[in-house]
């Protein structure tokens, strides 16, 4: 009996998904407002401390 599924060849390039890529192209907007963010908590937190 014949198999329906599709053949699979050795010769095929499979390239695994590499997470780091995918964050980078965000990198530009992200990093400039967690900076915010923590410039913000540490002038509270040197607010509340005076």
């Amino acid at each position: 009996m014949a198999s329906t599924e599709p053949r699979h060849t050795h010769g095929e390039a499979h390239e695994p998904h590499d997470p780091v890529e995918g964050v980078v192209p965000v990198i530009p907007l992200v990093l400039p407002i967690v900076g915010g963010v923590l410039m913000f908590l540490l002038a509270f937190i040197a607010v509340y401390m005076a």
